[in-house]
């Protein structure tokens, strides 16, 4: 079910409970701000999650609040993690869903990379 992006951060969700320790994950790759892992039920050859560490809802809650550090680290952090997966070269998809209508699941920024098989289409119609 779709979640309201404009509430307060949810210090119980998947994600947050992933960060804390609580529920393992799949790895990818980390830093000190970033978190990168498999997604437990892929819609690709490769899909992986990455998320910030600390507590935010969106992405324009992201570009408001987070530090110029976490911010640079994040955004690097996401090419990195698809030059070292093998996206760059056959080409790959970056999606954040942000809330209700962008249909957004975890209350927790979050970009998934998509690749390793052709994606089709940006949007169904």
């Amino acid at each position: 079910m779709p979640i309201d992006a404009t509430k307060p951060y949810d210090p119980d969700n998947i994600f947050a409970k992933i960060l804390k320790g609580e529920i393992p994950c799949s790895k990818v790759d980390e830093t000190a701000h970033s978190l990168a892992f498999h997604d437990i039920n892929p819609l690709a050859p490769i899909h992986i999650l990455v998320i910030p560490k600390g507590h935010y809802v969106s992405w324009d809650d992201f570009s408001a609040t987070a530090s110029d550090a976490e911010i640079l680290d994040f955004t690097r952090f996401v090419g990195k993690v698809a030059r070292d997966n093998g996206c760059v070269e056959q080409g790959y998809r970056m999606l954040a869903n942000i809330g209700k209508r962008g249909g957004q699941e975890v209350p927790h920024l979050h970009v998934h990379l998509f690749g390793g098989a052709p994606l089709g289409p940006m949007l169904a119609r």
